[in-house]
């Protein structure tokens, strides 16, 4: 229904005006403040007042506490706390202030200052040459894993970088994307490490070498770019020749293996041999010089006793001759089966004994006489048999 309906009277809301203009706008606003300062006064003045002066009295007041406590609320908002492992960056109208410790701070609420919060324990990995996914190596990334050695040969390469941060406003501020860049730095310096190598070095036994001056050479250019970014491993998860030669290669490390296992087996044959020469040669030495002390005393005694001799021959020489000559011919007929009887001229009858094998008898008849005391012998021989013959005294000259 229309606010001037014919016969409804004069239901004008600004009021009955004769000149039927526009509304005071000043009206309107004064009306406005009038109401919202009763509202705010009878809540925070315990009740409004009728007349104008006290509605704008107790409306300012209240919106005074208003303004009052919305203050010190945006002064608590400024009050933040760090986690140990965190560091605050202060920013005041977007300049960098400080850097905040580890605990509860306050800063100057937004829109003044602001803190950034990075977390500097955080271990952070970037991977060259391939993408994990759930912890194993996934795809290959060949425009990364690729790299040329000295010797002008190809390897695929795969290698891992655990990094985290070391300065928290050089992080935020001295490089647009820090990890972006690290990435790219690892490439050039994994590039540059086997760009220095030869192939057989860096698939054999350079791997740790080369992940070593890899993590070396990524430092410095962090450092020189004061990324604030410090390196914690550098990791070489697989390095291996082209899918194309593979075979190959496989079949030229299993020749070095050989070739290795022939080595440990002569070195170990020689290890077991050597002693035993080295012994041997000992004890040939030994035996040498045993001989040689022996021959040396034996001369010498030798010697000694013929100049003992010679001083007794120089005494007396008939006796010291005869003397010899007995000796020598004892030395000789010790050792002949030959029996020789001294007999006197004339006599013709010569009984004939056979002292010759009666000599060779005696050392088996002595021992058969102490096994068996009770043995006989026949009567005929058991007075030639009783004692040992003696050797005939040689007598006569030379």
């Amino acid at each position: 229904m229309a606010w001037n309906e014919p016969g409804k009277g004069d239901k004008d809301p600004w009021g009955n005006r004769d000149d039927k203009g526009p509304p005071d706008i000043d009206e309107v606003v004064r009306k406005m403040q009038r109401k919202l300062g009763g509202i705010f006064g009878g809540i925070f003045g315990g009740g409004g007042s009728t007349s104008d002066t006290g509605g704008d009295s107790g409306g300012t007041m209240g919106f005074g506490l208003i303004l009052l406590v919305a203050f010190i609320v945006w002064l608590l908002s400024g009050i933040y706390i760090i986690d140990p492992a965190e560091r605050g960056v202060v920013l005041r109208f977007g300049q960098y202030q400080d850097v905040t410790e580890p605990g509860p701070h306050w800063h100057l609420p937004t829109p003044i200052e602001r803190v950034e919060i990075v977390n500097v324990a955080q271990s952070r990995n970037a991977e060259i040459g391939y993408r994990s996914t759930t912890g194993r190596v996934g795809s290959t990334i060949h425009s990364e894993s690729l790299m040329l050695t000295k010797d002008e040969n190809i390897v695929d390469l795969k290698i891992e970088v655990q990094y985290r941060v070391k300065d928290a406003a050089y992080y935020l501020f001295n490089v647009r994307n820090p990890d972006l860049t690290l990435r790219q730095m690892t490439e050039s310096a994994v590039r540059e490490t086997v760009g220095q190598s030869d192939m057989d070095f860096v698939l054999t036994e350079g791997r740790s070498e080369v992940a070593s001056r890899t993590g070396s050479n990524l430092q410095g250019m962090l450092d020189d770019l004061q990324t604030g970014l410090e390196v914690t491993s550098v990791n070489m998860i697989d390095v291996q020749p082209p899918e194309q030669v593979q075979s190959a290669f496989a079949d030229v490390v299993k020749a070095r293996e050989d070739e290795v296992r022939q080595k440990n087996e002569a070195e170990a044959y020689a290890n077991d041999i050597v002693p035993k020469a080295r012994g041997a040669g000992f004890r040939l030495i030994q035996e040498a010089e045993a001989y040689k002390s022996q021959v040396i005393a034996q001369a010498e005694g030798e010697t000694s006793r013929f100049l003992q001799v010679m001083n007794e021959y120089q005494k007396a020489p008939n006796i010291t001759t005869e003397r010899l000559y007995l000796d020598a011919m004892e030395s000789v007929y010790t050792r002949s089966q030959k029996v020789m009887i001294d007999v006197d001229e004339g006599s013709n009858n010569m009984l004939y004994l056979p002292l010759d094998k009666m000599r060779s008898m005696t050392p088996i008849i002595q021992n058969n006489s102490s096994a068996n005391n009770t043995k006989n012998y026949p009567s005929s021989s058991s007075s030639s048999m009783g004692q040992r013959p003696t050797d005939a005294r040689i007598r006569g000259g030379r």
